[in-house]
């Protein structure tokens, strides 16, 4: 199923074995379909629950994604464990290394919303969108990176690659989702440490945020996301993200390690996080009035602050 997008022949991912988790709908089966189609074999991971994380897991979503690529001619396997836990993150990484004998490439994608305002959020409603989005890609990333370490250790530098998802919730914040705004932006954090932990190894780290039209969105966003007219550029159909994480997970993508990448329609944008901006030192400790006084100066300074999304 490779074809790249010069024409007929191999992909930039031929040959490279992808784990791609929450790739049952939405921007995970893009993502795996894009990488199947540019030569890679894909672990297709996912739990099969609702959209707020509810319900009894199902093997569908995951095995229809796997018949799709198959039946397009690629390679793929269907993993349904919960990769928020050490034993189905472990397994995870096992089922490539079972399947296939190597990994290469990992792309966190697994989340669901349970959207509150905060005085109306639930600590569990809180607790269960941190630990999917979170600790779901802090341990996949663990587990896969002590394989990664013991391959270059054993003199086997991997060219390993991992493509976290954020959101611009996490970069910028977004009413009524302060749990998976605060998730998505420990991912950022996560990221910016795995890259500078595990450069040596050989493994890239990078994050996206992304914006598409999945179950997550189409909802929250209904008229953004909204499908356009019959022959119209759908801007926000999921499938225009995953070019970009396919070369982030490829080897094309060599030196590109600890950035944050905003995706959406046909843009691609480089994040700038935070930077210092003015700044003022007195040389001693400020009172706290004439701190204040020293605060809006620079405030008057400093350029406007990108508004909430969803404030009003």
């Amino acid at each position: 199923m490779s074809a790249s997008s010069d024409g007929p022949g191999p992909g930039i991912c031929e040959g490279r074995v992808v784990i791609v988790t929450g790739a049952g709908r939405g921007l995970g089966r893009a993502h795996a379909l894009a990488f199947a189609a540019e030569g890679a074999k894909v672990v297709v991971n996912d739990l099969g629950v609702g959209l707020d994380g509810a319900g009894g897991a199902s093997p569908g979503p995951a095995r229809q994604v796997v018949d799709e690529i198959g039946a397009a001619g690629g390679e793929a396997v269907a993993h349904g464990g919960d990769i928020a836990t050490g034993a189905g993150a472990a397994s995870l990484i096992g089922a490539a290394l079972d399947t296939y004998g190597r990994v290469d490439t990992l792309v966190n994608n697994a989340g669901f919303l349970r959207d509150r305002v905060l005085v109306g959020l639930d600590e569990d409603d809180w607790d269960a969108v941190v630990r999917v989005h979170l600790k779901g890609h802090f341990l996949t990333l663990k587990h896969a990176a002590a394989h990664w370490r013991a391959e270059a250790k054993a003199g086997r530098a991997p060219v390993a690659r991992v493509i976290n998802t954020s959101s611009g919730a996490g970069l910028l914040g977004s009413v009524g989702q302060g749990n998976y705004s605060a998730a998505k932006a420990g991912i950022v954090g996560l990221t910016l440490v795995a890259a500078a932990e595990l450069g040596r190894y050989g493994v890239q780290v990078n994050a996206i945020a992304p914006a598409a039209r999945t179950r997550m969105t189409e909802q929250t966003f209904a008229e953004t996301m909204a499908a356009p007219g019959e022959g119209a550029f759908d801007a926000m159909a999921p499938g225009n993200v995953s070019p970009l994480v396919v070369w982030l997970g490829s080897a094309a993508s060599d030196g590109v390690t600890g950035r944050v990448f905003e995706a959406e329609a046909g843009r691609i944008t480089v994040m700038e996080g935070w930077r210092p901006g003015p700044s003022v030192d007195r040389g001693a400790r400020w009172p706290p009035a004439e701190a204040g006084e020293a605060a809006r100066k620079l405030l008057a300074r400093a350029g406007e602050g990108r508004p909430v999304y969803g404030a009003r």
